[in-house]
Protein backbone atom coordinates (compact mmCIF):
# COMPACT_ATOMS: atom_id res chain seq x y z
CA UNK A 1 0.00 0.00 0.00
CA UNK A 2 1.45 3.50 -0.89
CA UNK A 3 2.32 5.53 1.85
CA UNK A 4 -0.33 8.49 0.47
CA UNK A 5 -3.27 5.80 1.26
CA UNK A 6 -2.37 6.46 5.05
CA UNK A 7 -3.24 10.72 4.24
CA UNK A 8 -6.10 12.28 3.09
CA UNK A 9 -6.35 13.56 -0.62
CA UNK A 10 -7.66 17.07 -1.04
CA UNK A 11 -10.14 18.62 -3.02
CA UNK A 12 -10.31 22.60 -4.08
CA UNK A 13 -14.42 23.06 -4.68
CA UNK A 14 -16.52 26.60 -5.25
CA UNK A 15 -18.24 28.88 -7.70
CA UNK A 16 -16.76 29.63 -11.39
CA UNK A 17 -14.28 32.69 -11.07
CA UNK A 18 -12.83 32.11 -7.24
CA UNK A 19 -9.73 31.06 -8.29
CA UNK A 20 -9.63 26.95 -7.48
CA UNK A 21 -6.81 26.15 -10.06
CA UNK A 22 -4.70 28.73 -8.31
CA UNK A 23 -5.45 27.25 -4.47
CA UNK A 24 -5.24 23.51 -6.17
CA UNK A 25 -1.51 23.91 -7.63
CA UNK A 26 -0.41 25.61 -4.65
CA UNK A 27 -1.61 22.81 -2.52
CA UNK A 28 -0.01 20.15 -5.13
CA UNK A 29 3.00 22.08 -4.78
CA UNK A 30 3.59 22.19 -0.94
CA UNK A 31 1.85 18.40 -0.62
CA UNK A 32 3.98 16.74 -3.70
CA UNK A 33 0.64 16.57 -5.29
CA UNK A 34 -0.89 15.85 -8.83
CA UNK A 35 -4.26 17.17 -9.48
CA UNK A 36 -7.28 15.66 -11.03
CA UNK A 37 -9.77 17.95 -13.02
CA UNK A 38 -13.35 18.06 -11.73
CA UNK A 39 -14.99 20.16 -14.70
CA UNK A 40 -17.07 18.65 -17.07
CA UNK A 41 -15.87 20.63 -20.43
CA UNK A 42 -11.91 21.04 -19.30
CA UNK A 43 -11.84 17.69 -20.93
CA UNK A 44 -12.81 18.88 -24.24
CA UNK A 45 -9.42 19.89 -27.15
CA UNK A 46 -9.01 22.72 -28.52
CA UNK A 47 -11.89 24.23 -26.19
CA UNK A 48 -9.35 26.62 -23.91
CA UNK A 49 -9.90 29.88 -23.16
CA UNK A 50 -13.88 29.30 -22.84
CA UNK A 51 -13.38 26.43 -20.06
CA UNK A 52 -10.77 28.51 -18.80
CA UNK A 53 -8.19 25.75 -18.59
CA UNK A 54 -5.45 27.98 -17.44
CA UNK A 55 -2.45 25.56 -18.28
CA UNK A 56 0.16 28.14 -17.81
CA UNK A 57 -1.25 28.09 -13.82
CA UNK A 58 -0.14 24.43 -13.55
CA UNK A 59 3.86 25.18 -13.86
CA UNK A 60 5.32 21.90 -13.67
CA UNK A 61 2.11 20.49 -10.92
CA UNK A 62 1.10 16.91 -13.46
CA UNK A 63 -2.75 17.20 -14.14
CA UNK A 64 -5.35 14.97 -15.47
CA UNK A 65 -8.56 14.56 -16.96
CA UNK A 66 -7.65 17.46 -19.00
CA UNK A 67 -7.67 17.73 -23.44
CA UNK A 68 -8.41 13.98 -23.10
CA UNK A 69 -11.77 14.12 -25.65
CA UNK A 70 -12.76 15.65 -29.44
CA UNK A 71 -14.85 18.25 -29.88
CA UNK A 72 -18.58 17.27 -30.86
CA UNK A 73 -18.68 14.32 -28.37
CA UNK A 74 -20.37 14.31 -25.16
CA UNK A 75 -17.99 13.12 -22.17
CA UNK A 76 -20.47 12.05 -19.44
CA UNK A 77 -20.24 11.08 -15.43
CA UNK A 78 -19.87 7.60 -15.98
CA UNK A 79 -16.70 8.19 -18.42
CA UNK A 80 -15.64 10.38 -15.40
CA UNK A 81 -16.00 8.06 -12.78
CA UNK A 82 -14.09 5.65 -15.08
CA UNK A 83 -11.33 8.29 -15.49
CA UNK A 84 -11.59 9.52 -12.14
CA UNK A 85 -10.68 6.32 -10.27
CA UNK A 86 -7.48 5.42 -13.24
CA UNK A 87 -6.10 8.74 -12.63
CA UNK A 88 -6.82 8.58 -8.29
CA UNK A 89 -5.03 5.47 -8.07
CA UNK A 90 -1.99 6.13 -10.51
CA UNK A 91 -1.14 8.83 -8.31
CA UNK A 92 -1.42 7.34 -5.02
CA UNK A 93 0.17 4.12 -6.80
CA UNK A 94 3.29 6.21 -7.66
CA UNK A 95 2.94 7.66 -3.71
CA UNK A 96 2.19 10.96 -4.79
CA UNK A 97 -1.12 13.03 -2.57
CA UNK A 98 -4.03 13.52 -5.28
CA UNK A 99 -6.14 17.11 -5.66
CA UNK A 100 -9.05 17.25 -6.88
CA UNK A 101 -10.18 20.61 -8.46
CA UNK A 102 -13.00 21.74 -10.31
CA UNK A 103 -16.65 23.20 -10.04
CA UNK A 104 -18.53 20.55 -11.91
CA UNK A 105 -20.84 19.52 -8.46
CA UNK A 106 -22.30 16.02 -9.74
CA UNK A 107 -18.61 15.02 -10.91
CA UNK A 108 -16.79 15.66 -7.57
CA UNK A 109 -19.20 14.65 -5.51
CA UNK A 110 -19.84 11.33 -6.88
CA UNK A 111 -16.30 10.92 -6.88
CA UNK A 112 -15.78 11.67 -3.69
CA UNK A 113 -18.60 9.55 -2.31
CA UNK A 114 -16.95 6.32 -4.16
CA UNK A 115 -19.52 5.70 -6.61
CA UNK A 116 -18.56 3.34 -9.28
CA UNK A 117 -20.68 2.78 -12.37
CA UNK A 118 -20.04 -0.50 -14.27
CA UNK A 119 -19.40 -0.70 -18.17
CA UNK A 120 -23.08 -1.20 -19.20
CA UNK A 121 -23.26 -3.74 -22.16
CA UNK A 122 -25.89 -3.40 -24.95
CA UNK A 123 -28.93 -5.58 -24.54
CA UNK A 124 -30.11 -6.39 -28.17
CA UNK A 125 -32.85 -8.51 -27.32
CA UNK A 126 -34.28 -5.42 -24.71
CA UNK A 127 -33.18 -2.78 -27.38
CA UNK A 128 -35.67 -5.04 -29.72
CA UNK A 129 -38.73 -4.99 -27.10
CA UNK A 130 -38.71 -1.26 -26.96
CA UNK A 131 -38.23 -0.38 -30.51
CA UNK A 132 -41.04 1.87 -31.96
CA UNK A 133 -42.17 2.82 -28.45
CA UNK A 134 -42.96 6.41 -27.65
CA UNK A 135 -40.51 8.55 -25.72
CA UNK A 136 -43.91 8.61 -22.73
CA UNK A 137 -43.75 5.01 -22.85
CA UNK A 138 -40.48 4.82 -22.53
CA UNK A 139 -40.40 6.35 -19.60
CA UNK A 140 -42.97 4.85 -17.89
CA UNK A 141 -41.38 1.89 -18.24
CA UNK A 142 -38.07 3.61 -17.01
CA UNK A 143 -39.83 5.11 -13.74
CA UNK A 144 -41.65 1.28 -13.16
CA UNK A 145 -37.47 0.01 -11.91
CA UNK A 146 -38.11 0.22 -8.14
CA UNK A 147 -34.73 1.99 -7.64
CA UNK A 148 -33.18 4.15 -10.29
CA UNK A 149 -28.90 4.37 -10.29
CA UNK A 150 -27.96 7.64 -11.74
CA UNK A 151 -30.39 7.83 -14.77
CA UNK A 152 -29.29 11.67 -16.69
CA UNK A 153 -31.26 13.41 -19.34
CA UNK A 154 -33.72 10.86 -21.01
CA UNK A 155 -35.29 13.67 -23.63
CA UNK A 156 -34.67 11.29 -26.41
CA UNK A 157 -36.13 7.67 -27.16
CA UNK A 158 -32.24 6.67 -27.65
CA UNK A 159 -31.56 8.01 -23.85
CA UNK A 160 -34.44 6.63 -22.79
CA UNK A 161 -33.75 3.42 -24.27
CA UNK A 162 -30.11 3.42 -22.95
CA UNK A 163 -31.48 4.56 -19.48
CA UNK A 164 -33.73 1.26 -19.60
CA UNK A 165 -30.79 -0.93 -20.50
CA UNK A 166 -29.10 0.48 -17.65
CA UNK A 167 -31.36 -0.47 -14.91
CA UNK A 168 -32.26 -3.42 -16.35
CA UNK A 169 -28.37 -5.23 -16.24
CA UNK A 170 -28.17 -3.31 -12.83
CA UNK A 171 -31.51 -5.20 -11.90
CA UNK A 172 -29.94 -8.00 -13.21
CA UNK A 173 -26.32 -7.55 -11.25
CA UNK A 174 -27.45 -6.38 -8.24
CA UNK A 175 -23.61 -6.69 -6.64
CA UNK A 176 -22.58 -4.26 -9.05
CA UNK A 177 -25.50 -2.02 -8.62
CA UNK A 178 -24.97 -1.71 -4.80
CA UNK A 179 -21.32 -0.15 -5.49
CA UNK A 180 -23.65 3.32 -7.70
CA UNK A 181 -25.48 4.24 -5.00
CA UNK A 182 -24.04 6.69 -1.73
CA UNK A 183 -24.91 3.73 0.67
CA UNK A 184 -23.39 0.73 -1.09
CA UNK A 185 -20.24 2.67 -2.06
CA UNK A 186 -16.93 3.75 -0.06
CA UNK A 187 -16.27 7.22 0.12
CA UNK A 188 -12.67 8.60 -0.45
CA UNK A 189 -11.10 10.01 2.37
CA UNK A 190 -10.67 13.24 1.51
CA UNK A 191 -10.22 16.73 2.75
CA UNK A 192 -12.47 19.15 1.22
CA UNK A 193 -11.98 22.69 0.74
CA UNK A 194 -14.43 25.23 -0.24
CA UNK A 195 -13.54 28.64 -1.41
CA UNK A 196 -16.08 31.37 -0.38
CA UNK A 197 -16.62 34.37 -2.27
CA UNK A 198 -19.46 36.90 -1.34
CA UNK A 199 -21.27 37.83 -3.89
CA UNK A 200 -19.95 41.28 -5.21
CA UNK A 201 -16.64 39.87 -5.36
CA UNK A 202 -17.78 37.00 -7.62
CA UNK A 203 -20.21 38.99 -9.43
CA UNK A 204 -17.02 41.55 -10.37
CA UNK A 205 -14.90 38.80 -11.13
CA UNK A 206 -16.68 37.23 -13.42
CA UNK A 207 -17.72 40.09 -15.50
CA UNK A 208 -13.63 40.77 -15.20
CA UNK A 209 -12.79 37.12 -16.56
CA UNK A 210 -15.55 37.36 -19.16
CA UNK A 211 -13.73 40.57 -20.91
CA UNK A 212 -10.61 38.88 -20.66
CA UNK A 213 -11.31 35.86 -22.64
CA UNK A 214 -13.07 37.97 -25.07
CA UNK A 215 -10.02 39.85 -25.53
CA UNK A 216 -7.82 36.58 -25.02
CA UNK A 217 -9.78 34.86 -28.52
CA UNK A 218 -12.59 33.23 -27.29
CA UNK A 219 -14.96 34.15 -30.59
CA UNK A 220 -11.85 33.13 -32.41
CA UNK A 221 -11.32 29.80 -30.96
CA UNK A 222 -15.07 28.97 -31.48
CA UNK A 223 -14.94 29.73 -34.89
CA UNK A 224 -12.42 27.49 -35.42
CA UNK A 225 -14.27 24.61 -33.66
CA UNK A 226 -17.00 25.92 -36.12
CA UNK A 227 -14.84 26.25 -39.50
CA UNK A 228 -13.21 22.58 -38.59
CA UNK A 229 -16.47 21.02 -39.49
CA UNK A 230 -18.16 21.02 -35.75
CA UNK A 231 -21.85 21.51 -35.80
CA UNK A 232 -23.05 24.39 -34.15
CA UNK A 233 -25.79 22.63 -32.40
CA UNK A 234 -22.80 20.20 -30.96
CA UNK A 235 -21.15 23.41 -29.56
CA UNK A 236 -24.69 24.78 -28.18
CA UNK A 237 -24.90 21.72 -26.03
CA UNK A 238 -21.74 22.38 -24.25
CA UNK A 239 -23.67 25.42 -22.71
CA UNK A 240 -22.24 29.15 -21.28
CA UNK A 241 -19.86 30.23 -23.81
CA UNK A 242 -20.13 27.88 -26.44
CA UNK A 243 -23.95 28.40 -26.55
CA UNK A 244 -23.80 32.16 -26.80
CA UNK A 245 -20.54 32.83 -28.65
CA UNK A 246 -22.04 30.21 -31.35
CA UNK A 247 -25.47 32.12 -31.34
CA UNK A 248 -23.77 34.94 -32.32
CA UNK A 249 -21.83 33.39 -34.88
CA UNK A 250 -24.54 32.05 -36.36
CA UNK A 251 -26.37 35.38 -36.66
CA UNK A 252 -28.70 34.39 -34.05
CA UNK A 253 -27.73 37.31 -31.51
CA UNK A 254 -25.96 40.42 -31.40
CA UNK A 255 -22.40 40.95 -30.11
CA UNK A 256 -23.69 42.98 -27.41
CA UNK A 257 -26.99 40.73 -27.18
CA UNK A 258 -23.91 37.84 -26.45
CA UNK A 259 -22.15 39.20 -24.12
CA UNK A 260 -24.93 40.39 -22.26
CA UNK A 261 -26.73 37.12 -22.02
CA UNK A 262 -23.78 35.23 -21.41
CA UNK A 263 -22.49 37.35 -18.51
CA UNK A 264 -26.11 36.87 -16.56
CA UNK A 265 -25.96 33.38 -17.76
CA UNK A 266 -22.21 32.87 -15.99
CA UNK A 267 -23.55 34.57 -12.98
CA UNK A 268 -26.84 32.16 -13.02
CA UNK A 269 -24.30 29.23 -13.50
CA UNK A 270 -22.36 30.44 -10.30
CA UNK A 271 -25.23 30.46 -7.91
CA UNK A 272 -26.40 26.71 -9.20
CA UNK A 273 -23.04 25.90 -8.27
CA UNK A 274 -23.30 27.16 -4.96
CA UNK A 275 -26.99 25.72 -4.06
CA UNK A 276 -25.25 22.18 -5.26
CA UNK A 277 -21.78 22.63 -3.01
CA UNK A 278 -24.62 23.48 -0.19
CA UNK A 279 -26.15 20.20 -0.82
CA UNK A 280 -23.32 18.23 -0.68
CA UNK A 281 -22.89 18.79 2.79
CA UNK A 282 -26.10 17.88 3.45
CA UNK A 283 -26.01 14.74 1.99
CA UNK A 284 -22.70 14.38 4.36
CA UNK A 285 -19.58 15.42 2.65
CA UNK A 286 -18.44 18.04 5.01
CA UNK A 287 -16.42 21.13 3.34
CA UNK A 288 -14.45 23.48 4.98
CA UNK A 289 -14.74 26.88 3.59
CA UNK A 290 -12.04 29.23 3.63
CA UNK A 291 -11.72 33.34 2.18
CA UNK A 292 -10.77 32.97 -1.32
CA UNK A 293 -8.72 35.66 -1.18
CA UNK A 294 -6.55 34.53 1.57
CA UNK A 295 -2.66 35.00 1.29
CA UNK A 296 -0.93 31.89 -0.13
CA UNK A 297 0.65 30.98 3.34
CA UNK A 298 -2.09 31.61 5.66
CA UNK A 299 -4.40 29.02 3.05
CA UNK A 300 -1.56 26.63 3.37
CA UNK A 301 -1.50 27.02 7.26
CA UNK A 302 -5.27 26.28 7.17
CA UNK A 303 -4.70 23.21 4.73
CA UNK A 304 -1.84 21.81 6.86
CA UNK A 305 -4.38 22.04 9.72
CA UNK A 306 -7.05 20.67 8.49
CA UNK A 307 -5.07 17.66 7.50
CA UNK A 308 -3.55 16.79 11.07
Amino acid sequence: MAASRLRPSVAIVGPTACGKTRRAVEAAIALDGEIISADSRQVYRRMDIGTGKDLGEYGTVPYHIIDICEPGTKYNLHQYLRDFRAAYDDIEGRGHRVVVCGGSGMYVENALAGIRLPEVPENRELRGRLEGKSLRELSDILESYRELHNVNDTDTCARAVRAIEIQEYYRQHPDEAVQTTVSGATPLDCVVIGLDIDRESRRERISRRLRARLEEGMVAEIQALLDEGIPAENLLYYGLEYKFVTLYLTGDLTYDEMVKGLETAIHQFAKRQMTWFRGMEKRGIPIHWLPYDLPTEKFLNELENLLK
